[in-house]
């Protein structure tokens, strides 16, 4: 019996390359297999196609009445295999190819079988800035080309540059390999025009398949239409796949783009449309009520790859619900800051002075661009990994201001050649001096890597500087970035067309200072993200303090959207029944203003979560009204009835009872920093209010952790009479211009009111919420601390690597708070409620959901209801 199934099997298997599932059973029943032994070849079927999508390693939500059919590639595929031999010789491992193989076929199982009658699929893929989003969908195209899928088309953003390099890579990895099997209707140097004979290419006597890159131009597009139109006999049989690189860009709520595309699909009865984008945000805010491009049947969150420079790694990011932010990745210290003085230097001040601007190669952008230099010529020494070397200036989208920076870059690098050349001792000395100081701070060690001395980088130098050549890459430029003839070194000034998909090869210096006001467009500027082989401890980022706070915010946004379609993933949700949120900004916009018209502001709650500050103002006058707030609520609460349970050693006073009104007062006095998202007083007040009106938070524990005193300590802090709080050390970060401590409470503070005797090992996270509800189901818990004034960080111990092999990351520097008076630290416990919670208007946007009428379908209907 078992040859017989498996014989069975593997001709149901080979059916399907022309058959739907449904169809393949329907011969097997011609065939006369008995129904019993169909039904076993049915169920191992669905449990292999349903393995690819619950065994992937990629987060996703999808419309789950959609048909499974797709169990991975075949033994006999062209495509697929051949893609993956070409990626070998590139420095693909197995494990990598493997994580690529699982993703793919994760989006892959997304799509219609191509025998399907009609079918018109819409989905997401979010990536992450440079990180190999094009494989993905390289790997996607080849695995559909093995199901007979018919027509590829790639939708390669809106520059020639992004075009061109999307096609080239498409020819090397997927046409070359197999060069019989496909037929190309755009080359490399020029796009789309309008063969002749349409038809031939779809005619079933064909075979091949067709690919056609595209840049998303209306006059392009409009052309690629009317030539589709021409064939709308043969296209019936015509399985077609539509990749639209940046997805973002170009495709949302614009006037003539987005109506060409969906009119091109309208064109192709089976068509499936995959958006391919690192900032999804305009796309998630599509009104899925409507006939748009709303991503309503999947959305794929791909993993950071291992090696991948991405936001967070850089820069940190915030802390989220539950989160301990100790344990919170907090970034490289890799970003160097460009004082806002120096501003005006690289970008003139107003439009009037673009034509006569010139710029000052002098301040960091001098030092940054000395750094580029040694760090070109410490990878020659070390002759690892990419063997081209670009440095990003991106001051202005103005073209002419581009142009300017020719001569005076120029200048200088024959100031340097000449001085490197003469061996002056001052620029060695300065070069020197600020190679070991970026050693210091950014060990090479934490990467496995060996250090390179100053001096084995003297005699590279002078040819690094004479290789250097300055290209501006901007609209109107003649001369690109081409990395196609040989190793380049090059200083790269330019603005939109570096600015997304393309790839900067080998960059490892970026100077920064465009003005922009969106997420997306923030996002897909920063080229310094992806991979760094061979050079990981040498990227640097100079940009102004208020662009590396909003990169850190978007670390948060980013984080936080990728943890939505986790968390949907595991609940039965789809596209159309969840819509991700987004956290929004003071001053950015999530996107373009145009893209935000189908908005509804998301809700969210505290119940569970632990809320501290991390972020503090050092005003003298801010800080005395925070310890005058302080005082005013733990006198209320001696004078009061809570009841007193504190420490005899002096290093915690605890009143278990304080009316939730006294600490609604102490919220509404106590300044929180504009940088807290979490600590807003007006929606933590707001919060406890719900939460009273349904009988909880209504009696607070109120706790002030200290230390006892010790010879080394400040004196003790007079709360009230007979209360002294000993005052905690928690200095700041040196990297960070906002005064951030990172973490305020310890893990056992927030039991602080609780019972733990019965624990034992370490306290977590999960079983202080389990004695809170246990012990205080409805009761909160509000922490103070006395920060000294002083305090001064530990000594930083010096960057490891561990047993395992493994990065252990360099930590941070510390320096001294230095506030003129103690500061105080708030931080909140809430319960988690059962059932219900209690929620607040948070700052945070998603799509509107609310016109969707959602109908129940069959799970085993093949194709979605209408909606």
């Amino acid at each position: 019996m078992s040859n017989e199934f498996d014989e069975q099997y593997e001709l149901f298997v080979e059916l399907l390359d022309t058959k739907t599932p449904q169809d393949a059973v329907k011969m097997l029943k011609m065939f006369g297999v008995a129904e019993s032994l169909i039904q076993q070849i049915r169920e191992r079927h669905e449990e292999a196609a349903i393995a690819v999508r619950e065994h992937a390693i990629a987060p996703s939500v999808f419309a789950g009445n959609k048909a499974t059919w797709y169990t991975g590639p075949h033994h006999d595929d062209k495509c697929w295999p051949a893609l993956a031999d070409q990626l070998r010789p590139k420095g693909w491992d197995d494990g990598s190819i493997e994580d690529l193989d699982r993703s793919s076929s994760q989006v892959m199982s997304m799509l219609n079988h191509p025998k399907e009658k009609q079918f018109s699929t819409r989905g997401l893929v979010v990536g992450h800035v440079q990180s190999g989003k094009t494989t993905n969908f390289t790997a996607v195209m080849a695995k559909a080309a093995d199901r007979k899928y018919k027509l590829f088309i790639v939708l390669a953003g809106v520059h020639n540059g992004l075009r061109r390099q999307t096609q080239l890579r498409l020819v090397q990895d997927l046409v070359t390999p197999n060069q019989a099997q496909w037929m190309q209707l755009t080359v490399p140097e020029k796009d789309f025009t309008a063969p002749a004979n349409a038809a031939a290419y779809f005619a079933k006597t064909n075979k091949q398949h067709v690919l056609c890159v595209i840049k998303k131009n209306a006059a392009v597009l409009r052309k690629f239409r009317d030539w589709l139109g021409t064939a709308s006999d043969y296209l019936q049989d015509c399985p077609a796949l539509i990749i639209d690189d940046e997805a973002d860009q170009a495709t949302v709520a614009t006037k003539t783009i987005n109506p060409l595309i969906r009119e091109i699909m309208d064109r192709l009865p089976k068509s499936a449309y995959v958006g391919y984008t690192a900032t999804p945000f305009a796309n998630l805010l599509i009104d899925p009520s409507a006939e748009d491009l709303y991503p309503e049947d999947f959305i794929v969150s791909l993993p950071k790859p291992a090696g991948h420079f991405g936001t967070e790694v850089l820069f940190g990011r915030e802390p989220l619900d539950g989160e301990d932010p100790e344990d919170v990745d907090d970034g490289y210290d890799m970003i160097r800051e460009i004082p806002d003085d120096e501003v005006d230097q690289v970008r003139p001040p107003s439009k009037v002075e673009k034509d006569s601007f010139v710029p000052e190669i002098d301040g960091t952008l001098r030092t940054a661009i000395l750094y580029f230099l040694l760090t070109t010529a410490a990878r020659r020494v070390r002759a690892i990994g990419n063997k081209h070397s670009t440095m990003l200036i991106h001051t202005s989208v103005n073209t002419a201001i581009h142009n300017s920076f020719r001569e005076p870059l120029e200048a200088f690098l024959q100031e340097v050649y000449t001085s490197l050349k003469g061996a002056e001792d001052d620029l060695h000395h300065e070069l020197r001096t600020l190679w070991e100081s970026e050693n210091a701070r950014v060990p090479a060690s934490a990467f496995n890597r060996d250090v390179v001395g100053y001096y084995a980088l003297q005699e590279a130098l002078p040819v690094v500087v004479e290789d250097c050549r300055i290209v501006l890459d901007n609209a109107s430029s003649k001369v690109r970035l081409d990395y196609e003839n040989g190793p380049l070194v090059a200083i790269a000034v330019g603005g939109n067309t570096l600015s997304r998909g393309l790839t900067l090869e080998g960059l490892s210096v970026s100077y920064f200072v465009r003005s922009v006001s969106a997420y997306d467009t923030l996002l897909q500027m920063g080229r310094w993200f992806g991979y760094r082989t061979g050079y990981e401890d040498l990227p640097r980022v100079w940009l102004t303090e208020e662009l590396r706070d909003w990169f850190r915010h978007l670390a948060t946004v980013e984080h936080e959207v990728r943890q939505d379609i986790a968390v949907y993933m595991t609940e039965d949700k789809t596209p159309r029944t969840f819509a991700v949120r987004m956290r929004t900004h003071p001053a950015l916009r999530v996107t373009a203003a145009a893209k935000m018209k189908d908005i509804a502001h998301a809700a969210a709650s505290y119940g569970g979560q632990r809320v501290q500050t991390r972020y503090f103002d050092l005003n003298r006058e801010v800080i005395l009204a925070n310890q005058q707030a302080f005082k005013s609520l733990i006198s209320r609460a001696v004078e009061g009835e809570a009841c007193a349970d504190h420490d005899p050693a002096g290093k915690r006073f605890l009143w278990r009872g304080v009316p939730y009104e006294d600490t609604i007062e102490f919220l509404n006095s106590y300044s929180f920093h504009k940088d807290s998202s979490q600590c807003d007083s007006y929606l933590l007040s707001e919060y406890i209010r719900k939460r009273v009106a349904r009988g909880a938070l209504r009696k607070w524990n109120v706790a002030i952790v200290g230390k006892g005193a010790t010879g080394d300590s400040a004196a003790p802090f007079e709360v009230a009479p007979g209360i002294e709080a000993g005052c905690v050390v928690r200095s700041r970060l040196k990297k960070s211009g906002t005064v951030d401590i990172k973490t305020l409470m310890s893990r056992r503070d927030a039991a602080i009111d609780l019972d733990t005797s019965a624990v034992v090992g370490e306290l977590t996270e999960g079983e202080i919420g389990h004695l809170r509800r246990q012990q205080c189901p409805n009761t909160a818990l509000l922490v103070f601390y006395v920060i000294d004034k002083n305090s001064q960080p530990k000594p930083m111990s010096e960057a490891k690597v561990a047993a395992d092999g493994k990065e252990e990351r360099p930590k941070n520097l510390r320096a001294a708070l230095g506030a003129p008076e103690h500061v105080i630290g708030v931080g909140l416990v809430f319960p988690k409620p059962i059932g219900y919670d209690s929620e607040v208007e948070w700052e945070y946007i998603s799509a509107d959901l609310s016109r969707i009428q959602i109908e129940e379908s069959d799970l085993d209907e093949q194709e979605l209801v209408e909606i």
